[in-house]
């Protein structure tokens, strides 16, 4: 099994100022955040694990705000495939726009993975 990534930030670096996510026009600053921020490494939008995560985060979002705690999703996917994973699945929380991996790059989730003998760059683990 591969080791994983290094997570390249820190305990105290400053959090990333993230690009477009969906349902957002400007830059995403986390250093805005007032709340504890949670942050959920989704794979791809609509695929059976992702829709599983991401569906139980929903269904716990009430949880989450009582305890003053954003929950942001974060994959490689695009604004428009993450509208409509929002849509169908009635996601109350916002998904970020990851195109070019400086995000799962930072947090140290994007990585090798190998199935049947095919190696690919994937999401690999999750931090929260």
């Amino acid at each position: 099994m591969p080791k994983p990534p290094e997570l390249k930030l820190k305990e105290g670096d400053k959090a990333l100022i993230l690009k477009r996510p969906q349902r957002m026009p400007a830059p995403y600053r986390l250093t805005n955040l007032k709340a504890k921020c949670r942050a959920l490494f989704l794979s791809r939008d609509d695929t059976p694990g992702c829709t599983k995560e991401a569906c139980a985060f929903r269904d716990e979002f009430s949880a989450f705000e009582r305890k003053d705690t954003v929950v942001l999703g974060v994959s490689t996917d695009s604004s428009k495939t993450h509208a409509k994973f929002v849509e169908k699945y009635k996601l109350p929380f916002t998904l970020l726009a990851d195109e070019d991996k400086q995000i799962v790059e930072a947090y140290g989730v994007w990585g090798q993975k190998s199935f049947l003998g095919r190696k690919y760059m994937a999401r690999i683990g999750s931090r929260f």
